[in-house]
């Protein structure tokens, strides 16, 4: 499959247009899949490009680099990898009490300033791309970077007993990420503004949609302006089922939708109900199809995809989260090959 990047392609997927076949999309792809695709270590940014054009991608996702979420996590090795790596290791914010919990603790806690972001993989790898890719830049989740240094009991607590806290908590992450966005926003490769943030989960909403209207939304709103501004489509990653604020994205101004968790909302209905004003990205099946599946699975559910949801356009095939390591490679070529076999319109 010979490269032929077009970022004007999937720009125009996302913004429910139809271009002339259907984009694949991913916001991240493990470096094991990506090693063993490429048949060597993916070690430079430049192995990285490599990797993205090769797989047949409009883009490359990066994003500046910052570290407070490490704050307190904890962590287990020996996860299973299909690629035989028993060192990996998950990590994952803690359930009880986080670094920061109570008004002192907050003042104490050392957040980046803005001159502590790191924007130059970013910068280094507008200089290394071919002709017809851009970036897709932005930030993590403000949400979630509130309750993962609070811990999620401290979070939901404060909610109730502290709630000056709470706010002081959004409106600093808040402005960081935010000013973020309008760094990599200005930069002349950056093609479009992808904010990730989950804030559902499978059943529903994590919290009242009330608390995300009074302390997220907002910013996502700033976010959406700085995209204006700059002509540049936004993506929303959250997993979970998301119908109590579907209305709210749209009414932000979201352009395109991420994964689309299959167990929580059904592709279909969503497509259905919202396919004009939000491009759908994502869905192929990690719980089962994508990591347990065959390839010969792996592609009849990319056809159905392609079929109940890229009439029209406004559809990109990706995974229902990120390619993880424990997605087999043959099941990770056959998704984007089947993407390409019948994807054209």
């Amino acid at each position: 499959m010979k490269p032929s990047p077009d970022f004007a392609r999937i720009r125009k997927t996302l913004l429910c247009g139809q271009a002339d076949r259907v984009p694949i999309a991913e916001l991240k792809v493990d470096p094991h899949v990506m090693s063993a695709f490429m048949g060597r270590s993916i070690k430079t940014l430049q192995d990285n490009v490599d990797f993205w054009l090769a797989a047949g991608y409009d883009y490359i996702r990066i994003r500046p680099k910052y570290d407070y979420h490490t704050a307190g996590v904890q962590a287990r090795t020996g996860e299973y990898s299909a690629y035989g790596d028993k060192t990996d290791s998950r990590k994952w914010a803690p359930t009880h009490g986080g670094v920061i919990q109570s008004d002192e603790d907050f003042e104490r806690f050392p957040l980046p300033r803005p001159q502590d972001i790191d924007y130059s993989t970013v910068e280094q790898v507008a200089k290394l791309l071919p002709e017809g890719m851009k970036l897709i830049s932005g930030c993590t989740g403000i949400y979630e970077s509130v309750w993962m240094l609070m811990g999620f009991e401290g979070f939901s607590m404060a909610l109730a007993e502290n709630p000056g806290l709470v706010e002081r908590m959004f409106q600093k992450i808040g402005e960081l990420h935010y000013n973020m966005t309008r760094t990599v926003a200005a930069m002349e490769h950056v093609g479009a503004i992808w904010y990730t943030d989950d804030i559902a989960y499978t059943e529903g909403l994590i919290v009242s949609p009330t608390i995300y209207r009074k302390h997220l939304f907002p910013w996502m709103r700033k976010i959406k302006a700085v995209c204006r501004e700059r002509d540049l489509p936004l993506l929303f990653h959250s997993d979970g089922d998301l119908w109590q604020v579907m209305d709210d994205l749209i009414e932000i101004g979201v352009n395109a939708l991420h994964p689309i968790e299959p167990k929580a909302m059904d592709i279909a209905e969503v497509k259905r109900r919202v396919g004009r004003k939000l491009c759908l990205i994502g869905n192929i099946d990690l719980g089962y199809t994508l990591t347990r599946g065959t390839p010969e699975e792996v592609r009849a559910e990319v056809r159905e995809r392609i079929r109940t949801c890229a009439p029209g356009g406004g559809y990109c095939v990706g995974s229902s989260n990120t390619v993880t390591n424990y997605v087999p490679l043959a099941n990770y070529k056959a998704m984007i090959e089947a993407s390409r076999e019948f994807g054209t319109y």
